[in-house]
């Protein structure tokens, strides 16, 4: 009778746990469970972007909080996207065209001189161009909370990237396909890799150079293995969509009150973000001067003969081989 009592007892015990897991896993996420990953060190702009969506939404009283986990400590960088489409992440400052082996469209968000300037990418950023590319993120599980276009540059250790002949024989990193393809045209070869990566490599000679956004060229401290930089000015080949983004399964379990305050932060983060933009170029520009680095302006001619060769190679596939490629870059260059 008592073991009887007991086996009952247990069997309750179980149940009542089961049942409080059960709960706890269908309930909307709570302070300790929303949780926020990217590549860069906190201070970084994109960090501070992550930072203001924290902040606000802690503030709105909605219990709601979020954890940061910068510096890929929580995942790596590329992982993100699939944490977020399983539910597994709540928020990421992401790099979009990092998910362009699960959809090839998003290399269209880093595409050798489709963004002109700051401006132009804010106007794109209302364009039919980039509502296609929101529905696909959408379609595949996550949305979007802030817009963010980051404009970069091009390092080389030993030489300076001018025209499509400068890297001829070089080993370079390159943000994204169609960027690689670009370099890959003009004879470079190619080491894929994170830029969180690109110091190391360069530090033991695995890569003679990098392209990669203004503020990764900085938080990174690249300049410490560059002797020249290529920065983003009056003709910038390198634009990049880094939207903050989050997990669409995450963003449905919470309350209205708790979208709603998200939906406020990230336009926050966005309007932070567009006043940073330009300041990151110029940032750019004075610590590679102040650590010795030689500073080159890309040419109008080096830049048409880089457009060149982008349409040779990466429009070209991108038009051939994506499914609705070239109606894609026909809607972004449409945009003035």
């Amino acid at each position: 009778m008592l073991n009887h009592s007991r086996r009952t007892a247990a069997r309750a015990l179980c149940a009542g746990i089961a049942l409080a897991t059960v709960t706890a896993l269908a309930a909307p996420a709570s302070a300790e469970r929303l949780r926020a990953s990217h590549q860069w060190p906190q201070d970084d702009v994109r960090g501070k972007m992550v930072g203001i969506i924290k902040d606000h939404v802690e503030a709105a009283d909605v219990d709601l909080q979020v954890r940061i986990y910068p510096s890929s400590s929580l995942f790596k960088p590329k992982q993100q996207w699939d944490a977020m489409v399983k539910g597994q992440l709540g928020i990421s400052a992401f790099p979009l065209d990092y998910a362009s082996g699960r959809h090839p469209q998003f290399s269209a968000t880093l595409m050798p001189g489709l963004v002109k300037n700051h401006a132009h990418a804010k106007r794109l950023n209302d364009s039919a161009f980039m509502d296609r590319i929101k529905d696909i993120i959408n379609e595949a599980g996550v949305v979007v909370l802030s817009d963010a276009w980051l404009a970069g540059g091009f390092v080389g250790d030993g030489y300076c990237v001018k025209g499509p002949d400068s890297v001829e024989g070089k080993v370079m990193r390159a943000a994204g396909p169609a960027f690689e393809e670009m370099l890959a045209e003009a004879g470079a070869s190619i080491n894929a890799m994170p830029s969180s990566e690109i110091y190391s490599a360069m530090q033991t000679g695995v890569l003679d150079g990098a392209n990669t956004s203004s503020g990764s060229l900085v938080s990174y401290r690249i300049y410490e293995q560059s002797s020249c930089l290529t920065p983003p000015g009056d003709y910038a080949l390198w634009f990049m969509y880094e939207p903050i983004l989050m997990s669409k399964r995450v963003f449905e379990q919470l309350n209205d009150e708790q979208q709603q305050a998200l939906r406020e932060a990230g336009e926050k983060a966005e309007e932070y973000f567009f006043k940073k933009a330009k300041q990151l170029d110029r940032d750019l520009v004075k610590a590679y001067k102040k650590a010795g680095v030689k500073v080159h302006q890309m040419s109008k001619e080096s830049f048409d003969a880089w457009i060149d060769v982008a349409k040779q190679s990466a429009y070209k596939n991108f038009a051939e081989e994506v499914e609705g490629g070239k109606k894609l870059i026909d809607m972004a260059l449409s945009v003035d």
